[in-house]
């Protein structure tokens, strides 16, 4: 602050010394002191609130940079979002659209190989289904309500095989169904 050497405050000290006398000095650098020190005090409040105001306003700078940058990542993030959901939504359309296709491709083949099976095949197919329905009924129906005597069944049928078409009556009887 001030560049005072020792010898100077020294040639001041005697000045002083002549001039207010040895009876008044030290309640004169006393008071001197007191001013001195409250002059200082004030001198670093008074920084210290420069400091604090030039911090706050770098702070402020940056609080609105960090605020602007986090506003550009959010509508980048939702941008990309929206990007991503009409790219799966597209997908989306296409497995349906191919899934539909693959649906058509197969009734159409499974037509084609219905309509172009062979006449001895279709015919060892249609009583493949009939054994099937009449199976089919026999496992559909509670083993008390069924008789040897009302059931129509051909006598080489699995059932009949496995002993179940004649002791239907009885709670170990339950019909297996065919795998």
């Amino acid at each position: 602050m001030l560049d005072i050497g020792f010898s100077e405050l020294m040639v001041i000290g005697v000045v002083a010394l002549i001039v207010l006398g040895p009876e008044r000095l030290p309640r004169v650098a006393r008071t001197a002191g007191h001013l001195l020190g409250r002059f200082q005090r004030y001198v670093t409040e008074v920084k210290a609130d420069i400091n604090r105001e030039i911090e706050l306003s770098e702070l402020k700078k940056i609080h609105a940079s960090v605020e602007d940058a986090a506003r550009s990542i959010e509508s980048t993030v939702k941008s990309e979002i929206q990007q991503a959901e009409q790219e799966l939504r597209s997908v989306e359309a296409e497995v349906n659209r191919a899934g539909e296709e693959i649906s058509r491709a197969h009734a159409e083949l499974t037509q084609s190989v219905s309509s172009m099976s062979m006449p001895h095949m279709g015919a060892e197919r249609q009583q493949a289904d009939a054994e099937a329905a009449a199976d089919g009924a026999l496992l559909a129906a509670p083993s008390g309500d069924v008789d040897s005597a009302s059931c129509d069944v051909d006598e080489s049928s699995p059932q009949l095989e496995l002993g179940l078409g004649q002791d239907s009556h009885s709670a170990a009887a339950e019909p297996a169904k065919p795998s």
